[in-house]
């Protein structure tokens, strides 16, 4: 119980501070204790949502720091802002995929994604079932790709 409390408060650091890396600290924590290994994803992904819907929170009121909006009234920073807004505005398919893929691959790094994603509005119930289903597979692999590597060595 210890273990799956751990896992979740690192995964929420991880979450806020990309530094932390989850998927080593999740790798090592199942190699502890295998027969945890899906209580232990369960933390990790809870914990990432937990932290990243700080991100989208942050994102949503971002234009209310002044140096962040003295910068997306440049041109090019609105222009770019403006495209991606065009992107999204319409199209939840689009959105949802670029949500998923990013909780999921890291690419675009999800943290960017997440702000991005509050900035645009886009709707929580999307931001929530696309983050949790991508960093779950995410760390299923993971714990999976661990698992079979130590399975090599035993």
């Amino acid at each position: 119980m210890v273990l799956f409390w751990s896992v979740l408060g690192a995964s929420i650091g991880s979450a806020l501070l990309p530094l932390i890396n989850i998927e080593a600290i999740l790798a090592v924590a199942v190699s502890q204790a295998p027969s945890h290994a899906w209580g232990l994803v369960v933390a990790a992904t809870i914990g990432q949502m937990l932290g990243k819907i700080l991100w989208y929170w942050g994102g949503m009121h971002i234009e209310r720091a002044p140096w962040v909006n003295r910068q997306l009234q440049k041109p090019r920073a609105k222009a770019a802002l403006d495209k991606w807004h065009q992107r999204a505005e319409g199209r939840p398919w689009f959105t949802a995929v670029l949500l998923f893929v990013s909780a999921f691959t890291g690419f675009p790094p999800y943290a960017v994604t997440a702000v991005l994603a509050g900035m645009l509005r886009v709707p929580m119930w999307i931001f929530l079932i696309t983050g949790t289903l991508g960093r779950g597979l995410r760390f299923w692999v993971v714990v999976y790709g661990a698992s079979s590597i130590l399975g090599l060595f035993s």
